[in-house]
């Protein structure tokens, strides 16, 4: 990529979404944007899907001119036709595309070009070339894309948006590190990892942060039943850190059901800790942890939760009923009977983690606000299974959420804790 091209936005999928948005793209400093993808849809039994790119999530006043080839055969269509592969091709192909929108912010209608290559490596290799009018005179100041058959791109898609800078200048709205998804909210850059890497500053910075813990496990079973949810994954948020040189970035996987979850830790900043499993077996007290796992049956009580990161678990003196995991925000309940499990703990949320929610669409939205690290609901015959905390915790046979931290929960098996996730952010000026 030329050097006057600016990183501005990046996105990797960890688990299918029904579209991907660039927002808040800077309407100065720049005068082209580009994508560069590389994409996998979910659509049923086909080869290929199709995608559009809404400009201003807009799909009025837009029209295309399509050619596409596959080496033996050619067609040409109106409509829109960007193609990348679909259920029916090779496993874990990818296909390719690359967007140029030159002259964004003009009050003119906006040309578009699109090309992308897509390798069945079965039956056939496509390639296609598509010309988009957006006949609006709106400055574009934020991008959708989405497959057009109501399916969704696939886990490990990713998405780059550049921006192009007038030769010799510096645009202020500009990423000042690397590592992560990119994106802003106009005010803070964020890069948000969903797994382990590297946060490598390209100058000194001064930075807030989220570190989240794996959840535990719901607690497993001795052939009888009555177990306790997993308790979240410890949580700790930082303001004000000061980072000029690479920091080495863990996010802790969630625990399998029956183990604890793993730490997540940023740089030399306090590690946020694992959460507690759910109490394994009949009699069993729950794990500690970042917030410690809900007991099992027959009188037992929770794990300890690990202080300022995280809640106890929730105990049980039932037969059949487990406590629920300790969240973020609040403890476990206890069994509230012979045959109803405990509650998980909510997870935690605040004005900053609220922010950090809202621009990277992670954790869980309940009420207006952003959620993690919530505790596992325990076991229950009667009511499939306690409730999950707020914030990813797991329930009625329902995992701990992906990358929030949440406990497994228990139904009629013992689930996995969701994985952690670590947010820096840092001033656009």
């Amino acid at each position: 990529m030329p050097a006057n091209y600016v990183l501005l936005q990046r996105i990797e999928l960890n688990a299918s979404a029904a579209s991907v948005t660039f927002s808040n793209i800077p309407q100065s400093g720049y005068t082209d944007l580009k994508v560069v993808l590389s994409a996998r849809s979910d659509r049923a039994t086909e080869v290929d899907d199709q995608f559009i790119i809404k400009p201003n999530n807009s799909t009025s006043n837009l029209t295309y001119r399509f050619v596409r080839g596959n080496g033996s055969t050619a067609s040409s269509d109106v409509t829109n036709r960007t193609y990348v592969p679909a259920s029916g091709s090779t496993a874990s192909t990818f296909g390719n595309a690359e967007i140029y929108i030159p002259n964004y912010t003009s009050s003119v209608n906006k040309s578009f070009y699109c090309d992308s290559v897509q390798e069945t490596n079965a039956t056939g290799a496509f390639m296609s070339m598509q010309a988009i009018l957006w006949s609006d005179t709106t400055a574009i100041s934020s991008l959708v894309l989405a497959p057009v058959s109501g399916t969704n791109f696939v886990q490990y898609s990713t998405f780059s948006l550049y921006g192009l800078a007038a030769v010799g200048t510096t645009p202020v709205i500009a990423p000042k590190a690397s590592g992560g998804n990119i994106t802003t909210d106009g005010t803070y850059w964020y890069h948000t990892f969903l797994s382990s890497g590297t946060f490598t500053p390209a100058t000194g910075l001064t930075c807030d942060a989220l570190v989240v813990a794996g959840g535990g496990g719901g607690g497993t079973a001795d052939g009888s039943t009555g177990f306790g949810g997993g308790g979240a994954g410890g949580l700790l948020t930082f303001t004000s850190q000061s980072f000029s040189t690479a920091q080495t970035i863990t996010v802790g996987a969630g625990g399998a059901a029956g183990a604890n979850g793993a730490n997540s830790q940023l740089g030399s900043l306090t590690a946020t800790i694992g959460g507690g499993r759910g109490g394994n077996g009949a009699s069993s007290a729950g794990a500690s942890g970042g917030s410690g796992g809900g007991g099992s049956k027959y009188g037992t009580v929770g794990g300890s939760g690990t202080s300022g990161q995280g809640n106890a678990g929730g105990g049980s003196s039932y037969n059949e009923g487990g406590g629920g995991g300790g969240g973020a925000g609040a403890a476990g309940t206890n069994a509230i009977g012979a045959y109803a499990g405990g509650t998980g703990g909510i997870g935690a949320t605040s004005a900053l983690i609220n922010a950090m929610g809202s621009a990277t669409t992670t954790g869980e939205l309940y009420s207006g606000n952003y959620y993690y690290a919530g505790g596992g609901g325990g076991y229950s015959t009667a009511s499939g299974g306690g409730g999950g905390g707020k914030g990813g915790g797991g329930t009625n046979n329902v995992a701990g959420f992906t990358n929030t931290g949440g406990g497994g929960g228990y139904y009629t098996n013992a689930l996995a804790g969701g994985s952690g996730i670590i947010i820096v952010r840092y001033l656009v000026a």
